[in-house]
């Protein structure tokens, strides 16, 4: 008889854990036997989340540690919280699926320019794969430890890959992604306030974001180049979702037949003939990729479309828990958007 994987979802009221959640629910594989939560710790998930009443977690209780043994956590979770609860989870010889973005990175000596604070378990860090399965499914497979990565760098590596792979010259890159508010987090926000976000739209970190050292080393990885690349993010007035438009100067222009033999096979990335919209793929694990090239600038150009609660986060996480416990990486995730 097959054994039922049970998993803890660590910081379960936030927005990517309340994803988490509903995807667990039906998943045919796993049990939900604990999810964490200082805010609603002694509440019932039903009551604390009320969408996910008539589940079958409806009646699981909210604690602030987890009360039951588990097999496998998702860490929705702070990036210091998880950073230091990693290791004591690995040392209880658990997996672990991090969804913040304290292990994305290998060098500890860029945490305290890109996320403020010193990384106190850098061997940790060699541990951790980082978790694109449509570049890293190999890894995957073996890892304990998968480090989630970001909504923004997923839709732009994705874009990215079968051209930072084919070993074709490439000039520079340059990302520019709008993504809805909820990429900010489920805590309060001015500027995310409803007055100041409805009919607005603005850049942010465009000095500095986190996300970008995230997606260099993967281009650096896989390309073996040191490629210039210049990312610009902007949070829209919508709840989720997110479209990136990413520009590469290559001579390469035979760019649609590479995509399609990269891409065969693999069921999340899907290939358009027109430019998708985040309405495309909202709630769902799929990445809708449109590719021009544009012969009089000599620039290829793709737009990718995910949810950045799905690829973005949560659906990918489940993905990832997929590869590594041997499951089709498909189940449980075969849904398709809501629309309108």
């Amino acid at each position: 008889m097959e054994q039922t994987l049970r998993v803890c979802v660590f910081g379960a009221t936030g927005y990517t854990g309340i994803e988490l959640l509903r995807i667990l629910s039906t998943h045919p594989k796993v049990r939900v036997t604990a999810a964490t939560s200082k805010t609603y710790a002694g509440q019932d998930v039903s009551d604390a989340i009320p969408t996910l009443r008539g589940t079958t977690i409806n009646c699981l209780k909210l604690t602030e540690q987890p009360e039951e043994d588990f097999d496998l956590a998702f860490l929705c979770l702070p990036h210091e919280n998880s950073m230091d609860l990693v290791p004591e989870l690995l040392g209880q010889d658990k997996k672990v699926i991090d969804l913040s973005g304290a292990y994305r990175l290998k060098n500890p000596e860029e945490y305290p320019t890109h996320y403020g604070f010193e990384h106190s378990h850098p061997d940790t860090l060699n541990r951790a794969v980082y978790g694109l399965p449509e570049i890293y499914k190999k890894e995957i497979k073996e890892a304990d430890l998968v480090a989630n990565p970001g909504c923004y760098p997923t839709a732009v590596l994705l874009a990215l890959y079968p051209l930072i792979g084919s070993g074709v010259d490439i000039d520079m890159i340059i990302a520019h992604a709008l993504s809805g508010v909820s990429g900010g987090g489920r805590k309060p926000k001015q500027n995310f306030h409803f007055p100041e976000m409805t009919e607005n739209f603005f850049a942010y970190g465009v000095q500095k974001h986190r996300h970008v050292p995230e997606m260099e080393s993967v281009v650096r990885k896989v390309s073996g180049q040191q490629i210039p690349l210049r990312f610009t993010p902007v949070v829209v007035p919508s709840s989720r979702g997110m479209l990136a438009t990413v520009y590469v100067k290559t001579p390469e222009n035979n760019i649609k037949d590479l995509y399609d033999e990269v891409y065969a096979g693999e069921p999340f990335v899907i290939l358009t003939n027109e430019p998708p919209s985040p309405k495309w793929v909202i709630g769902t694990n799929f990445c809708y990729l449109f590719v021009h090239y544009d012969s009089k600038n000599s620039l290829a150009v793709i737009i990718s479309a995910i949810d950045n609660l799905g690829k973005g986060a949560s659906h990918q996480a489940v993905q990832n828990m997929n590869i590594m416990m041997g499951f089709d990486e498909t189940t449980g995730l075969m849904n398709w958007a809501t629309f309108p």
